[in-house]
């Protein structure tokens, strides 16, 4: 965890203490002041305003460190792993780890995952483990095809597939048809030709980046997705006289 968030975190905590630590305080005071017959009516008041200050203040620094630990991504696996109940975000892009040996499945409440460039000829099934994953970028990589029961990931809702060179599309996308909530899907740099056509069996999705491939036509069955609302498909080989024919369907916006 970089210094600034570490500190940021630990002040918090520090401070949950100290209130929590006085709010303890004041209830023994408030107890004391309504079984003493003899307590200022005054003072009570004063003490049941401060009190009630105190749990407010409370409640307010619990948002905050959640809202610090919501958007704090870990980028150091050992680090990772000695706080693994409180990682939601996990960067290990780029790395040269044995991925295969990672225990991914410590991650109990991991929400975004980035094993982006890590040249992997595989995927690390652990992986698969992770429940409440939801985004999921496995672009750079070398692997082939996605593991057969890819479809445990069940909150999936957007996937990175960029640069993937290697992968068998019309595979992969058979596999994706199985998750429920996929709505973003990103194939940008993995020299399609051609969609499989296939890709209308994603309903869910919302999404589609297809960037930078090799595509000479633009796929109108695509236009079948009825919850589709966005299609990025530059840099391809598409002729300039089929992009300039072309007739949206429904709410789709198309990004030549």
């Amino acid at each position: 965890m970089s210094c600034r968030l570490l500190s940021e975190s630990r002040h918090l905590q520090d401070g949950r203490k100290s209130f929590y630590n006085f709010k303890e305080l004041f209830k023994a005071l408030l107890f004391y002041f309504n079984v003493n017959s003899s307590a200022n009516h005054t003072t009570l008041r004063f003490m049941k305003s401060i009190h009630i200050t105190i749990v407010a203040l409370l409640a307010c620094m619990s948002l905050q460190a959640q809202k610090v630990q919501k958007n704090f991504t870990f980028t150091n696996l050992q680090e990772a792993l000695d706080n693994a109940e409180e990682v939601i975000r996990l960067d290990l892009s780029n790395q040269t780890l044995d991925f295969s040996k990672v225990p991914f499945e410590q991650f109990k409440n991991l929400e975004y995952l980035s094993l982006k460039d890590d040249k992997l000829s595989s995927f690390p099934e652990a992986i698969l483990e992770l429940e409440n994953l939801r985004i999921l970028d496995l672009s750079g990589n070398d692997f082939e095809r996605l593991p057969e029961n890819f479809f445990q990931l069940q909150k999936i809702e957007e996937l990175y597939l960029n640069n993937d060179q290697k992968l068998n599309v019309e595979r992969t996308v058979l596999q994706l048809s199985k998750l429920p909530n996929l709505s973003s899907l990103h194939l940008e740099g993995d020299r399609i030709k051609k969609l499989p056509s296939e890709m209308v069996n994603l309903k869910k999705l919302k999404f589609l980046y297809l960037t930078n491939n090799e595509l000479e036509d633009i796929p109108l069955f695509l236009m079948d997705l009825e919850q589709l609302k966005f299609l990025d498909i530059q840099d391809n080989a598409i002729p300039k006289i089929k992009i300039q024919e072309y007739d949206p369907k429904g709410n789709i916006e198309v990004k030549f």
